[in-house]
């Protein structure tokens, strides 16, 4: 089976961290053109349907969408401070996934909100921020979506924020 490049470039980054400590010199991975450009992604690992790591950004941070994945990657498998970093056997099962992600648009409450098609990011004024993206099982309503973004961030029920969504581009 043939892998999307995007995730090639990601799994193939993460066997290399996790054999090597050091990313690979040549990801083996053809470099499309959108890889070159900037953009913001999130890099999700799932082990036995469970989650085992998911690292990103939400705007760019580094000069081309190829670096961006790269760096969420290594970070996802190793620095995700929920869980353990990746080990060695681990990699035979794991899933990789790699969300784009749009600009992010601000929005005024749950009426513009759609769980199946949006990513959520809700900030308070003490910049407290909570992501979370968007087609999720078990995430079925905005309101759930805003709850659970709201938990991750440790924004009390009661307190306003402020709200933005973003679509993904979900590769798998």
């Amino acid at each position: 089976m043939l892998l999307d490049p995007l995730v090639q470039l990601a799994r193939q980054t993460i066997e290399a961290w996790v054999r090597s400590g050091r990313l690979p010199q040549d990801p083996g991975v053809p470099v499309l053109p959108e890889l070159r450009r900037p953009g913001a992604c999130f890099v999700s690992l799932h082990r036995r349907g469970e989650l085992r790591g998911c690292i990103g950004t939400l705007e760019p941070c580094h000069a081309s969408l190829g670096a961006e994945i790269r760096e969420n990657a290594v970070a996802a498998c190793s620095r995700d401070r929920r869980f353990p970093p990746l080990e060695a056997g681990e990699l035979q099962d794991l899933e990789v996934k790699v969300d784009v992600l749009s600009p992010l648009e601000s929005v005024e409450g749950v009426s513009a909100l759609d769980p199946r098609r949006f990513g959520v990011v809700v900030e308070d004024d003490a910049g407290r921020r909570g992501v979370l993206l968007p087609d999720l099982e078990g995430v079925d309503s905005p309101g759930q979506q805003l709850a659970i973004a709201r938990r991750k961030a440790g924004i009390p029920g009661d307190e306003k924020i402020r709200i933005q969504r973003f679509t993904v581009e979900r590769h798998t």
